[in-house]
């Protein structure tokens, strides 16, 4: 095993319960090897998930698919990443292009695409993508993650219809009494 495969599993190991040990490892792979993809997507993540620094976390993920637009690892990452930053047409542009790369776990990008649609209050297009993840699942242990998904975006439906149903007021119910 490569030193750098050594580092980088132990960072990955440590992430996301041990930061320290994650960011002395990513170090010592980095130095290795400042090229690697996944090393480049794990300091995205750390930068977007602990630090919410989205625009620095883009930047790494940028620098991963610079190296290898087919760094499978690093799409869902910074889908999410674009989705939490509001940068909702780029998202729009990387999912298209994503959906297209040979051996990317396509479910999981619809599912971005469904939490795309429900950032932008869009649900019914958010359901209709839950269904396309669905299609594409592979992994039983991802269909529990999708219907999480679904589920959420259903409630935030079922939300909406109640609060759009009118009020009776307290004459109607007067009138209704009588």
């Amino acid at each position: 095993m490569k030193t750098i495969d050594k580092y980088l599993f132990q960072a990955l190991d440590n992430y996301p319960y041990w930061l320290e040990g994650t960011i002395e490892s990513l170090d010592y792979a980095f130095s290795y090897n400042d090229t690697n993809t996944m090393v480049l997507c794990l300091y995205g993540r750390i930068q977007a998930e602990q630090l919410w620094n989205y625009e620095e976390a883009k930047s790494y993920f940028q620098q991963a698919l610079a190296i290898n637009i087919h760094a499978l690892e690093v799409y869902p990452y910074y889908l999410q990443t674009l989705i939490l930053n509001e940068d909702y047409e780029e998202t729009q542009k990387l999912i298209d292009f994503a959906l297209t790369i040979k051996g990317i776990n396509k479910s999981e990008i619809y599912v971005k695409k469904a939490i795309l649609f429900e950032a932008q209050h869009e649900f019914k297009k958010a359901l209709k993508e839950i269904k396309n993840a669905k299609l594409c699942a592979l992994q039983f242990a991802f269909d529990s993650d999708i219907t999480d998904v679904e589920k959420r975006i259903q409630s935030k439906i079922d939300l909406l219809k109640k609060k759009k149903k009118p009020k009776k007021s307290k004459k109607d119910s007067k009138k209704k009494s009588k």
